[in-house]
């Protein structure tokens, strides 16, 4: 008989080690069925560094290793990556043992019993599996008598002296309380159970879909490089929040930086997965390109004073808007002190007006489109996406009013107003700005809704990095995309002052050099 113990498997504990132990000598002590290996099937094997997964599956080999060496069986480890929500997962499961292991492991009900605990145990069960449950002294009520390894882990979490803490270290078996000691686990993963931003799988906002922002980032990544390019100081050059890897391959095809190294940084798994399959396919000229999945908001990602360059697009305002405006200066400490003396920060993104705070009024088209069914509900996003491509600019400003940062409870104040037989807006000027940038990306229009583009204009960020102790270049510059306000703005919105005067269209974007001092 085998033994099947399917986990996630982040720490394994003192009552695991002796039940297991039992088990096997259950089993050995009756007819014919002597326990002849036990399976470790370690669940989301292609995750770390996420709430649900935050130890890498190498340290979790490495602590069941450790773990069976005083078993009196031989132990297999494998590998099960995440394959999201399926109901026949105990079935994938046993499939991909049987595949890692070039089938000479075929695990049936009559040759296999399972260890689980959890209620993933149904789906064994319905298989036909015998469950030894472990932990578990009622499947109806969830009630245990003994800890789950999970609840362990935020023990540790909740205890920055957990290593000396006998009412702890007891329940731990010696195998993993050897690694997460000599890894420092409970500090790493303490800060990232503890991140307010990044979401149970290691993402920034699960409303994203990524095909479309995959797509998006490959089809403007020229353009970021052409204007970023200039200011690139050659030698340890990192790319914070560096999505699918575009900005980092256009680098590795200048010849003048042939001689640097490449760090790629990116928090969301997804993305990571990209980078990591992009580098396995050699489509990176440069050999030097490293990627790395960690969370640049809360600590540092590079050690300090060791960066000539660090390049960001599109992700502080992810930081103000998903965090908090604290998040946002810990990230433009972080970047200072990552930073050699005379190192560079590009950073690129989206910006506020200048006087954001001023009332203007805004005219909207009102004829290219509809206006009914405003604010009707879709449960499917590409049905909403075209929902909103058909109504008239002014009716998606009242859906965009509706929606944006509801959640939140920070969304924009308006008036209407007649003047002249036509409907104007009565706004500042930063939320005529917030909508104007965001309201064509109907495609991801639930995750839109949460980001704020216009915070702070050039000048605000001027400020704030200067009292970090950066100098902002006098080549940094806000300004208006001429396809945007061509294709966007022009026939669709107009602003004016209070007294009619017509207004320039605002800025939708700013490159900010900023050199650390």
């Amino acid at each position: 008989m085998y033994i099947l113990f399917p986990g996630r498997h982040h720490i394994l504990t003192s009552f695991q080690f002796e039940y297991l132990t039992q088990t096997i000598k259950s089993y050995s002590e009756s007819a014919s069925n002597d326990i002849v290996g036990v399976i470790f099937a370690v669940t989301s094997a292609n995750h770390s560094g996420t709430k649900r997964n935050p130890v890498p599956f190498y340290l979790r080999a490495m602590m069941i290793q450790e773990f069976s060496n005083n078993l009196d069986v031989p132990t297999y480890v494998f590998g099960i990556d995440d394959v999201g929500t399926i109901d026949n997962f105990a079935n994938y499961t046993v499939k991909q043992i049987k595949h890692q292991s070039d089938g000479e492991l075929n695990l049936t009900p009559e040759n296999t019993s399972v260890i689980c605990s959890t209620p993933v145990l149904k789906m064994y069960q319905e298989l036909g599996f015998t469950i030894l449950p472990a932990e578990l002294e009622d499947i109806n009520t969830q009630k245990y008598h003994a800890k789950l390894p999970w609840d362990i882990v935020e023990m540790i979490v909740e205890n920055r002296n957990w290593e000396n803490d006998q009412n702890i270290v007891q329940l731990i078996h010696e195998s993993s309380f050897k690694i997460w000691n000599t890894y420092n686990l409970g500090s790493k993963v303490r800060k990232i159970l503890s991140d307010p931003i990044i979401g149970e799988d290691g993402d920034i906002t699960e409303s994203r879909d990524y095909n479309t922002y995959v797509r998006q980032m490959d089809e403007i990544a020229e353009l970021k490089f052409r204007e970023t390019s200039p200011y690139i100081l050659s030698g340890r050059i990192g790319d914070i929040g560096c999505a699918v890897g575009s900005w980092i391959k256009q680098a590795c095809e200048v010849s003048e930086l042939r001689e640097s190294d490449f760090y790629g940084i990116e928090v969301a798994r997804q993305l990571y997965d990209v980078c990591i399959q992009r580098k396995h396919n050699g489509e990176f000229k440069n050999p030097n390109v490293f990627f790395a999945q960690k969370n640049a908001v809360t600590s540092l990602v590079f050690e300090q004073q060791s960066m000539n360059t660090i390049h960001t697009s599109s992700l502080t305002h992810e930081i103000e808007s998903y965090g908090s405006r604290s998040d946002l200066l810990s990230f433009i400490q972080n970047r200072f002190d990552e930073l050699k003396s005379g190192g560079v920060w590009i950073n690129r993104d989206v910006i506020g007006p200048e006087d954001g705070e001023k009332k203007v009024l805004m005219l909207l088209n009102n004829e290219d489109g509809a206006n009914e069914n405003i604010y009707q509900s879709f449960s499917n996003q590409t049905e909403l996406a075209n929902h909103l491509n058909s109504l008239s600019t002014f009716s998606r400003f009242l859906r965009f009013t509706e929606d944006f940062r509801k959640e939140e409870n920070d969304q924009i104040s308006f008036s209407l107003k007649t003047i002249e037989g036509k409907t104007y807006v009565l706004l500042e000027l930063k939320d005529a700005a917030e909508f104007m940038l965001t309201k064509d990306y109907n495609d991801n229009w639930n995750s839109e809704m949460h980001e704020r583009f216009c915070f702070w204009s050039i000048k605000e960020w001027k400020e704030q990095l200067s009292a970090v102790g950066f100098e902002l270049l006098n080549n940094s510059v806000a300004y208006t995309n001429p396809w945007i306000a061509n294709n966007r703005f022009v026939d669709k919105v107009k602003l004016f002052d209070e007294q009619m005067q017509e207004l320039p269209y605002p800025p939708t974007n700013a490159l900010m050099i900023a050199k650390k001092l």
